[in-house]
């Protein structure tokens, strides 16, 4: 009758894994990296009307090492490849990356030499944000479907390859039944 144990008020029990989880996830610094149209709508994003301050996104960094994620807007030339890609090697870890329109994701219209077919060719994305340009409010929720992955990722160094080994464990386990719906 007396043996059972009682918490304190106020106590709360969790992981170091998932406090520090919910402070990454409330977090992100981004970094500047508009190049082109879909970066007047991520200015856009910032403004009083659609107010990122509510994300605490309001200040864009200037410099990569005071941010932890990138939001590459608009095309993406071969000229411009190597720069992102030193901004994003500069960031700190960890890091992540959102693919802001149609061009920065897939090329978009402008299918030739010049343009990067796809940001993922050159940084590894997280979040990729379709539209032509995409609107404020779109980028506002590709942020929250970022901050909803930022919460369920490990912790460490390895974090991505320990979540892409958990995904193809979970894939191997899926019956083939199953996949043959998930592949049609």
């Amino acid at each position: 009758m007396g043996l059972e144990e009682h918490l304190p008020a106020g106590v709360a029990l969790t992981s170091i894994e998932k406090m520090l989880g919910l402070a990454r996830k409330h977090s992100q610094w981004p970094v500047t990296m508009g190049l082109a149209c879909c970066a007047i709508e991520m200015m856009a994003t910032a403004s009083p009307r659609f107010d990122m301050a509510r994300f605490g996104l309001e200040v864009f960094r200037a410099s990569p090492r005071h941010a932890d994620l990138m939001i590459v807007s608009g095309r993406l030339s071969h000229k411009m490849a190597p720069i992102v890609r030193r901004v994003y090697d500069s960031m700190p870890e960890p890091k992540w990356v959102i693919s802001m329109g149609a061009c920065a994701s897939s090329g978009g219209m402008f299918n030739n030499y010049a343009i990067v077919q796809g940001v993922d060719h050159i940084v590894p994305v997280d979040v990729y944000l379709p539209g032509c340009p995409p609107r404020p409010e779109a980028l506002i929720h590709a942020v929250l479907t970022l901050r909803e992955q930022i919460a369920n990722e490990p912790l460490g160094v390895h974090r991505r390859e320990i979540a892409r080994k958990a995904e193809q464990a979970a894939l191997a386990a899926t019956p083939t039944h199953q996949m043959k719906g998930l592949l049609a």
